[in-house]
């Protein structure tokens, strides 16, 4: 089953990138690559995308987000059963997302916090840093987007006929 094998290749590549971020380097520690544009740095984060709720200090912000994400995952397959019938691209999109949302979800139980390291930035205007399970949440949902607008202009074109 191609969705499950692209999950399962997502949260292992989020999962074997963040220990080996965890395992080679101090917290907030950062390592210069490309200069004036991309660091790796150990940092994490508490609250949601762009840290939201981050600074909210109560035991209910890391339940939440345990909640949210695990129903996440369960909307996701659902929407994969309905979807891939419609057109069977939604199935890598939507296995990259339910991956994301996953090994994000994996390091809230771990850790309590999500371990973040990309960090890309020009001058002094830095991107919150971020991960692989981030990155592939976003393509999914990217591809989502250029799926949905592929099917509704194909959809016009046979209406047209």
């Amino acid at each position: 089953m191609v969705y499950l094998a692209l999950i399962l290749a997502t949260v292992a590549l989020d999962q074997l990138t963040k220990a080996w971020i965890v395992d080679s380097f101090k917290l907030f520690e950062s390592l210069e690559i490309i200069p004036g544009f991309f660091n790796l740095v150990y940092v994490t984060n508490s609250g949601a995308a762009f840290s939201l709720l981050a600074d909210v200090d109560s035991p209910w912000r890391h339940y939440f987000f345990l909640v949210v994400g695990a129903l996440a995952v369960v909307g996701l397959t659902v929407a994969y059963v309905k979807m891939v019938k419609v057109n069977w691209y939604y199935c890598p999109a939507l296995a990259l997302i339910a991956g994301g949302a996953i090994g994000n979800l994996i390091d809230r139980i771990r850790f309590g916090a999500v371990i973040d390291f990309l960090d890309v930035y020009i001058g002094q205007y830095h991107w919150p840093a971020f991960n692989v399970a981030d990155s592939a949440i976003c393509i999914g949902a990217g591809m989502c987007l250029i799926i949905n607008i592929l099917d509704i202009r194909n959809q016009e074109a046979r209406e047209r006929q």
